[in-house]
């Protein structure tokens, strides 16, 4: 079927996939994420992923199954280390580089025009970020993007047998992160209002909904079970940060792509709403922009909306590549705007400036100063628990307010003489309260964001601070210690206290 028009579809072949430069270009990314993998350290949020991997559960109250196990299964394969760790989510950047490439090819782009896409997703600051550590955000980037190739393919074709295919995807989406249900909400209105709606009709979207239950069926049967806790943090998360969000939306949108690739951008969100050989993919278009709305609507984090903006960019590709590439001084121009990109974006997001001089960037990205200090954050704890008597530590106990920390005593706490540490944070909380025999002494780890927390315990003085040894400021550096003589009531009665998801 070839229909032009609004609304159409069409079974025009496809070019060739540029298998050769594509694979290039995910393959030099694989390579530089790789080496510079474990330049600092394990990220917060992956002590706190490795902790979880012990504790495999069908959900978490801030998340759903997928990362902890994945984590789990990189550092069982490529070994248990930060490189170990990260492997997983170097190759779903790797995969999300092939993904934008086949997506140009989908909207009509030639050897060329896939590899400039490839190449713009590489060079993305998002992109290397989530590449270089794990996060919920890697996996995704990687299934958001693949769930696109797939509705492209969809709307190209008019096949409504895609509908399967799309809902397993989005089930296993769910098994990560609930987001993808926004990415849903604007994607299925767009394909209404402004494309072909014959491919809503019939058995087979509801056949791709049933699966997609199915699939993330046991982590929505966990979250029912417990109460929705995910509705909470996410409620916390707009109530906390929900002004800046929206405020900085835009042009994080922009920096998480890439100034240079505005240009490639804007001509694929033309190209998509004005093209009439593309006006199947016109949903697309409004998806995006329905995303945005969604997100600033609810003061999501403006990285909610990458994964569309890959695929918009993608769109701009081919025409970029005719009107670049055959006159030698615009082709060297795209050559060294691409580079320039890569230097910018890999300094301020991948381990490549030495610790030390982190300050100057950690204001653009402060992911990066929270990947060091954590054994240092371990010692000073240390020297703190070495102030407790012997007779007294078998009924001491070491609470750190944040989940971070708690993943970094876990980690690193052994090497100084330290017990597993107890927090009320996160799904910490649900890992259990110490014992009532455990009457004290505490060791109290920076309770400075959270006086709820110190007022739990009684008769507490500082005994150390944290010093990460590079004058970085994060959320750790000159944290106190405090030596608390024990608890104000047993900690059966306190736990509910002392839960917090903030």
């Amino acid at each position: 079927m070839d229909i032009r028009g609004n609304g159409s579809t069409t079974t025009a072949a496809l070019s060739r996939f540029a298998c050769g430069p594509v694979l290039a270009v995910a393959a030099a990314v694989t390579a530089l994420q790789s080496a510079l993998a474990g330049r600092y350290g394990f990220h917060r949020d992956e002590l706190y992923f490795l902790v979880a991997g012990r504790h495999l559960a069908w959900g978490y109250v801030d998340q759903p199954p997928l990362t902890p196990l994945l984590g789990r299964l990189s550092t069982a394969v490529f070994g248990d280390s930060p490189l170990g760790l990260r492997m997983v989510a170097v190759l779903l950047c790797a995969g999300t580089i092939v993904l934008t490439a086949l997506a140009a090819r989908e909207l009509g782009a030639r050897r060329g025009g896939q590899t400039l896409a490839a190449a713009g997703a590489a060079v993305s600051a998002m992109v290397l970020a989530l590449g270089h550590m794990l996060s919920t955000a890697s996996f995704d980037l990687f299934a958001w993007t693949g769930i696109g190739v797939l509705v492209l393919r969809l709307l190209r074709t008019g096949e409504r047998r895609w509908w399967p295919a799309i809902g397993a995807a989005v089930g296993v989406a769910l098994l990560n992160k609930d987001l993808v249900l926004l990415l849903a909400a604007a994607l299925l209105p767009s394909i209404a209002w402004t494309g072909d709606r014959r491919v809503l009709r019939g058995p087979w979207p509801w056949v791709g909904a049933l699966l997609a239950v199915l699939v993330a069926g046991p982590n929505l049967y966990w979250q029912a079970r417990h109460g929705w806790p995910q509705l909470t943090v996410a409620s916390g998360i707009s109530d906390q940060d929900g002004v800046a969000n929206r405020l900085t939306f835009v042009p994080m949108q922009l920096l998480y792509l890439s100034p240079v690739l505005i240009p490639v951008w804007l001509a694929g969100l033309r190209r998509l709403r004005g093209e009439a050989e593309l006006s199947w993919a016109r949903p697309l278009a409004y998806g995006y922009l329905g995303l945005c709305a969604l997100v600033l609507l609810l003061g999501g984090k403006p990285y909610y909306a990458l994964p569309p903006l890959l695929l918009v960019m993608a769109a701009g590709c081919q025409p970029a590549v005719e009107r670049m590439w055959p006159v030698p001084r615009r082709r060297v121009r795209l050559v060294g705007v691409l580079l320039l990109a890569a230097a910018v974006n890999a300094v301020i997001t991948l381990p490549v400036l030495p610790a030390r001089q982190l300050a100057a960037l950690a204001w653009v990205y402060p992911e990066s100063a929270e990947q060091v200090g954590w054994p240092e954050l371990a010692g000073a704890a240390g020297a703190g628990w070495a102030r407790i008597p012997a007779e007294q530590r078998g009924r001491a106990v070491v609470f750190t307010s944040n989940y971070g920390e708690a993943g970094a005593l876990a980690r690193y706490g052994g090497g100084f003489g330290l017990p597993a540490p107890y927090s009320g944070h996160m799904s910490f909380a649900d890992w259990g309260p110490p014992p009532d025999s455990a009457t004290g002494p505490v060791l109290l780890i920076h309770p400075a964001p959270y006086p709820k927390v110190e007022s739990a315990f009684r008769d507490c003085r500082e005994v150390a601070r944290v010093d990460n040894g590079h004058g970085l400021a994060n959320q750790e550096q000159h944290a106190p210690i405090l030596l608390c003589a024990g608890t104000v009531a047993p900690w059966s009665e306190l736990w509910p206290r002392l839960r917090h998801f903030y």
